[in-house]
């Protein structure tokens, strides 16, 4: 299925792995940003967005949503409708709890770069210094070939190619052939979306730890050579790892004592505590103009504890406190009266990091660069300078334009997230109506 395009409407077709867990609409998420100055003043209000998250709530097409909008340290302004469930009676608010999903890999590439500003590691070192199980890795001749048809690799894998997703990583919900069946057998699936079966997803059995994980990892042949092809992968869990082996705490602990906590964010969790349960939306699938509930929030499988943080997916929190994080990196570090990464830091992981040998063509970046765990602005119309966002598969969407002093997050719950514009064409709304380009029916849900 390609990005972008609507669910078909078959279960076996719209419930791919990829579409599931990888389709978050990162094709143009921050694609469409005009180069022009702001029509309005900060502080306008968004009738555009507005009148859109109204009509997907009244059409049912979601059960409730929310889109948060700030500029530099301001208070962010709030739009919502709709209630944590289908018919329930209580509206999504300050204290509604979202599937972040691939919003997770912002926050560990940020997470990482506190430890290149630490100078305890830093962005061309190779993986092998942290793990030598992945020194002399093999590489498939063919990304969807036998595993046996290999050749050595050409180079080391290194932190910021597992920051730019060019370190040859596969991933269950991208890869193809033998290699997607030896990650599943491996348990290298961190991604968690219902406790019961889905058509098409093979969850298959969780490594019991980060350290097992990456163990496995090493020892199964590498999709592309390193540093040669951005390919959506399994890298920012491997950044988890190498946060854990470097600061001596795993990545949740880190995160809690080096960014939730010094930012005041107390509502992010990987593991929803049971008194929050009541908080939590439920996700649905769209299927056949009706939404099929696949985690009703009473009884989710985040309310269970994950065998261990993972970097690339697994957070769930409020809107509010996902903000705090956009404001911190519109602060360049900052927070009101808090720092928690000096400017050059944050300013160096929201710029493009990608390898000058590694290519985008045709792929959800094309034409962009990347950052840490994030798209992040070239400079040109297409990429504007200053912009650094990525989405989630449950349909959100966060980013930030540090040149217009801008941060903004649209959160909803359902999958895949290309079954609805909602995610890809969340930026142009907000632009659009900060541009005074609105234009009549723009807020049609319809795909």
């Amino acid at each position: 299925m390609t990005v972008g395009q609507p669910a078909t409407s078959s279960l076996g077709t719209s419930f791919s792995r990829r579409s599931v867990l990888g389709g978050i609409g990162t094709g143009t998420l921050l694609a469409t940003m005009p180069g022009i100055a702001f029509a309005k003043e900060p502080g306008t209000s968004f009738p555009g967005l507005t009148r859109i998250i109204h009509e997907y709530v009244a059409e049912k097409k979601v059960a409730g949503m929310m889109a948060m909008i700030g500029f530099g340290q301001a208070p962010a302004q709030v739009i919502s409708a709709g209630s944590l469930k289908l018919g329930g009676d209580t509206g999504v608010g300050p204290n509604t709890l979202w599937r972040m999903y691939s919003q997770t890999k912002p926050i560990t590439g940020m997470a990482t770069m506190m430890l290149v500003e630490d100078g305890l590691i830093s962005l061309d070192q190779p993986l092998s210094d942290f793990f030598p199980e992945f020194a002399d890795m093999q590489v498939l001749l063919d990304p969807e070939g036998a595993l046996e048809n290999v050749e050595l690799a050409k180079a080391p894998i290194t932190i910021r190619q597992l920051q730019t997703h060019t370190a040859g990583l596969g991933y269950t919900i991208i890869s193809k052939g033998p290699i997607q069946k030896a990650y599943l057998a491996a348990g290298l699936t961190p991604g968690r979306v219902s406790r019961n079966p889905i058509p098409g997803i093979d969850a298959g059995a969780p490594t019991p730890d980060i350290m097992t994980f990456v163990k496995r990892l090493s020892e199964l042949p590498l999709v592309y050579q390193p540093g040669t092809q951005w390919s959506y992968s399994l890298s920012h869990d491997v950044l988890s790892a190498v946060i854990e082996k470097v600061s001596g705490k795993p990545l949740d602990q880190f995160l809690q004592e080096r960014m939730f906590g010094p930012l005041g964010m107390t509502n992010m969790f990987y593991h929803v505590p049971a008194d929050r349960a009541a908080d939590l939306a439920d996700n649905y699938a769209p299927f056949a103009g009706a939404l099929i509930p696949v985690d009703p929030g009473a009884t989710s499988i985040y309310l269970d504890k994950p065998a261990f943080a993972f970097g690339s997916t697994g957070l769930v929190g409020t809107a509010g406190d996902y903000d705090r994080f956009l404001q911190m990196l519109l602060g360049f570090g900052k927070l009101g009266d808090v720092r928690v990464m000096k400017p050059e830091t944050v300013k160096l992981g929201m710029s493009n990091l990608l390898p000058e040998t590694a290519s985008t063509k045709d792929t959800w970046v094309a034409n962009h660069g990347f950052g840490a765990g994030g798209r992040s602005g070239l400079g040109t119309e297409v990429s504007p300078a200053g912009t650094f966002g990525w989405g989630g598969a449950a349909g959100t969407s966060a980013f930030v334009d540090t040149v217009r002093g801008l941060r903004a997050g649209g959160y909803t719950q359902y999958i895949p997230s290309n079954a609805y514009p909602f995610q890809s064409d969340f930026p142009k709304y907000v632009y659009a109506d900060l541009t005074g380009t609105a234009q009549a029916g723009a807020g049609k849900t319809s795909p």
